[in-house]
């Protein structure tokens, strides 16, 4: 038996857009009734696929709540698998990433927490750009490329996101 796909799992058509509340209280909800606590009485290959359909939802609700992962997963439902590691010939995108790699060392080196909210603000914005410019090529046939480039950029935002949130957290103490 395949998984089924993460959209239909919550009734969702595959698309970029999302209603990420809607979608949360759609994982609640469905949670509550494959929660491991309402079998504990039940057989154990009850429990077993209980089990197994609280782990799927979850994989499933993490991947589309983040916008790299669904635009990832997105491209790999469309029979666009994308290799995690692979050389990016995107030669404006990796001038970028050394420019912000380097803004948030001296950030870090400054402890310079204003700065770092501000840098924080302005990838927030780059992020937003960048989830309207996948959701717009898309819709597009033939820009599957275009749209693996963007993602790409995505998770790169995501993963710096990550690093500032860290940042803050060490200047914070």
């Amino acid at each position: 038996m395949g998984t089924p796909c993460h959209y239909a799992l919550f009734d969702l058509k595959p698309c970029f857009r999302l209603d990420l509340d809607k979608l949360a209280a759609r994982y609640r909800e469905l949670a509550r009734e494959v929660h491991p606590d309402r079998f504990a009485d039940a057989s154990e290959r009850e429990q077993r696929v209980a089990l197994e359909k609280s782990a799927a939802l979850n994989d499933a609700y993490q991947t589309l709540r983040s916008a790299p992962r669904r635009a990832r997963y997105l491209l790999a439902i469309s029979g666009h698998d994308v290799p995690q590691e692979v050389t990016v010939h995107d030669p404006d995108f990796l001038l970028q990433q050394m420019q912000w790699r380097e803004e948030l060392e001296d950030l870090q080196d400054e402890a310079d927490l204003d700065g770092v909210a501000l840098f924080k603000q302005r990838l927030k914005a780059a992020q937003a750009k960048l989830d309207d410019d996948f959701a717009a090529c898309w819709d597009v046939p033939g820009e599957r490329d275009q749209a693996e480039r963007l993602m790409r950029r995505m998770q790169f935002l995501d993963k710096l996101a990550q690093e500032v949130r860290q940042l803050e957290e060490r200047l914070d103490d």
